[in-house]
């Protein structure tokens, strides 16, 4: 956007300077006067005509504001205009050595050489453009483009106003897709725009909802047809039975569980607090070593996030019960490079395929059906966890290491040196 709105202000700015340019050359051309060797001619013969009065009565020609005298003009000599009166007089069949000279302050002087070497000397008018021309020429263009780029910058700020919103909202899309609403105000293309977005998050909003009532509902009335089932399994006589009835009823409670735990992950809104990741780590691993889980700590510099304290510690459990579980043994680190908290899982398992890597946040993701009963839990760990993480404005990332294990990093804005307890 910023590109576009100064790629804006030149175009404007260089219209405004060419339209000047180009109105100033045709100004000129207008008006300027005629052309030196144009006039040079019928003022070389009104010379001619005073040089020869002046030889013929001197005394009369002083008289009438002649001026004789023995040099000639002490003003700076212009060869140009010299040389122009110079083939005038010689082609008004006065051949005679004449010099023009420019005062500083843009007063031309003509001095034409007598036979007794005296100079007749005479003021005429300007002929040429004024002295420091060029000067006054950039002094006028430098004031336009000056102005040109204050008015050009103002122009494509206010054009760019309604789209910098829209890309100010387009950056706040929330975890679930929606659009903090945007003003619809400016030219009538940007309204319609802005309608179409707020209708679009309102729908995406709507569809969500009633995607989360669905399985929220579908959890929740799960229950009570498993706990009938429940009961009838324990009246089956044959215990091996009894026993896979039994288990099977338990997943089933695990999947409605973990269904209504995503969806109430959601649609949590979490009050925000600072909170030690360094502490809720340790805690965490405290807890799942005393569950026998292979799990250790590495390097725990402190940090802090804001985030919600219950939320954050569901799910950094899941990742590392994931990669315990699934990964053998794992070591968790939190380490604060710059303005950035990173929480990092390294486990021994076998890793995950690199064709897959990009579906293991989906609900329900499983590597191998095969492997389902093998490990407990209903595949939403991960999705749980990366909802949880993207709600506080973080990242969190798989990949794979070599030779064998995975890596999951989680990273979180810093928020300084404010410690809770």
């Amino acid at each position: 956007m910023k590109s576009l709105g100064a790629r804006l202000a030149l175009l404007l700015l260089t219209a405004i300077v060419l339209v000047v340019i180009t109105s100033s050359f045709v100004a000129s051309l207008v008006m300027r006067g005629p052309r030196p060797e144009i006039t040079m001619e019928p003022m070389a013969r009104q010379l001619s005509i005073l040089a020869k009065f002046a030889e013929t009565d001197r005394a009369a020609a002083i008289s009438a504001g002649v001026v004789i005298a023995p040099v000639p003009a002490s003003e700076p000599r212009d060869d140009g205009l010299s040389d122009f009166l110079r083939e005038s007089l010689q082609r008004t069949g006065d051949v005679r050595e004449a010099i023009v000279s420019r005062h500083p302050r843009g007063a031309t002087t003509a001095s034409v050489r007598l036979p007794d070497g005296n100079w007749m000397v005479m003021q005429i008018s300007e002929l040429g453009p004024p002295p420091g021309g060029w000067k006054i020429l950039a002094g006028w263009l430098g004031l336009i483009i000056t102005g040109s780029v204050l008015v050009s910058i103002f122009a494509a700020s206010k054009i760019m106003k309604p789209l910098r919103l829209l890309e100010r909202a387009s950056t706040e899309i929330g975890p679930d897709g929606t659009l903090p609403h945007v003003p619809e105000t400016g030219p009538g293309e940007i309204r319609v725009t802005a309608r179409a977005l707020n209708e679009l998050s309102a729908r995406v909003k709507a569809a969500t909802e009633s995607r989360m009532r669905l399985v929220a509902a579908a959890g929740h009335d799960l229950r009570t047809p498993m706990t009938r089932m429940r009961l009838r399994a324990e009246f089956i006589k044959d215990d091996e039975d009894r026993q896979k009835w039994l288990a099977d009823l338990e997943e089933l409670d695990t999947i409605a569980d973990s269904a209504i735990g995503l969806v109430r992950e959601e649609i949590s809104r979490d009050s925000l607090q600072c909170i030690r990741l360094d502490t809720i780590v340790a805690d965490i691993v405290t807890e799942l070593t005393s569950m026998d889980m292979d799990i250790r700590t590495g390097e725990l510099q402190p940090a802090t996030i804001s985030a919600g304290r219950l939320a954050i510690t569901r799910a950094l459990r899941n990742l590392l019960i994931n990669a315990a579980t699934h990964g053998q043994s794992a070591i968790v680190s939190v380490t604060h490079p710059g303005d950035k908290v990173v929480v990092t899982i390294v486990d021994t398992g076998p890793g995950i395929p690199e064709d897959r890597l990009s579906q293991v946040f989906e609900p329900f993701f499983r590597i191998d059906i095969a492997r389902q009963r093998s490990f407990p839990g209903a595949g939403l760990g991960m999705a749980i966890a990366k909802e949880i993480v993207s709600r506080f404005e973080g990242e969190i990332t798989v990949r794979n290491r070599y030779p064998r294990g995975l890596e999951q990093v989680v990273s979180f804005k810093s928020r300084g040196d404010k410690l809770a307890g």
